[in-house]
């Protein structure tokens, strides 16, 4: 049976290409509320890459990212920091084993965020992204507040996944696959959950079939990341160039 190298799926890319090609691929997911929302990816340096304030993820280039350190000064770009990154800073501080950060207010996340609800899970796609979903109600204060952001991440008790209470989500993740295929699988999880309420509620799946997606680290689902990110190049081949 023929197996593919990652390298025939998907060109070698850099850690900026990555972060530009999550933050595009999950715009088309629905992580699309305007000028919102924040990336962060751990260099291991003691530095952060990071969208910068006034792009949309759709026009993000890797020229266009920053790199800060744990402190939110800008090290390297041109454009300013997003208002709500201390909630990223007090993550990697907190938790240094994290790689990428994920936040915005994506449409369907967002609707379950507001109602102070976990979706259930009724089909194993919404489970895809493995991790344990929990539900913090941020709002003592806005988390551009460094100590209103560390209370979200105590709040948050290890949580892989967060629904921020009015407000949106936050995604946390070893790897940008682990954390592209959790954005998606919590998007997923949000609509088919609201849609089968709609129709007059469901059986979510429970036992066995379930735990083998919940226990996932998010890395286990090779080809996911890869179409996404090839559509993204599709759509602009430039996407990549210097």
């Amino acid at each position: 049976m023929f197996i593919p190298s990652p390298q025939e799926l998907l060109p070698e890319l850099t850690a900026q290409q990555e972060l530009v090609l999550l933050a595009r691929s999950l715009w088309r997911e629905g992580f699309d509320d305007h000028i919102a929302g924040h990336l962060t990816y751990n260099m291991g340096d003691g530095t952060l890459l990071c969208n910068p304030w006034y792009l949309t993820w759709e026009e993000l280039h890797p020229r266009e990212l920053l790199r800060i350190d744990l402190q939110g000064n800008v090290i390297e770009g041109r454009w300013p920091v997003p208002p709500g990154i201390p909630l990223h800073l007090a993550l990697h501080a907190r938790r240094p084993e994290v790689q990428v950060a994920v936040h915005h207010h994506p449409r369907f996340g967002t609707m379950w965020a507001d109602a102070h609800r976990i979706p259930p899970i009724y089909d194993q796609s919404s489970a895809l992204g493995g991790g344990n979903l929990c539900l913090v109600n941020e709002y003592a204060g806005a988390v551009n507040d460094r100590s209103n952001a560390d209370r979200a991440i105590d709040a948050m008790e290890g949580s892989d996944v967060a629904l921020l209470a009015n407000h949106g989500v936050f995604i946390v993740a070893n790897s940008i696959r682990a954390a592209h295929q959790r954005a998606v699988a919590l998007e997923q999880r949000s609509r088919h959950a609201w849609h089968v309420e709609a129709i007059g509620g469901g059986t979510p799946l429970e036992g066995a079939p379930i735990a083998i997606f919940q226990n996932s680290d998010g890395n286990g689902f090779t080809g996911f990341m890869e179409a996404a990110f090839r559509a993204e190049l599709q759509r602009d081949p430039g996407l990549l160039l210097p």
